[in-house]
């Protein structure tokens, strides 16, 4: 479960970073606060949201089982586990 919330939070990381690469290839003070100003972190901020929607929404419906399928659990047999598995 900590894969999928680490992965969401790298997404909602990316346009902030690629905006301080953009602060820094163009060499504007990257941790000057004028270079932060309110507008363009709320529009980061947007841009963050939107992305962490799409990857909630592409997780949930490319991830899992199908939705017919039937999983069988994991059980004993002859003395040996066997994996749970999806039919």
């Amino acid at each position: 479960m900590i894969r999928p919330i680490l992965t969401e939070i790298g997404i909602f990381l990316v346009p902030f970073a690629v905006y301080a690469l953009f602060l820094a290839a163009t060499r504007s003070g990257l941790f000057v606060a004028s270079s932060w100003p309110i507008t363009i972190v709320a529009r980061l901020m947007l841009a963050a949201l939107v992305l962490v929607i799409a990857g909630l929404i592409g997780f949930a419906h490319f991830s899992g089982a199908a939705p017919d399928s039937t999983y069988v659990p994991a059980h004993v047999e002859n003395g040996k586990l066997v994996p749970g598995v999806e039919r």
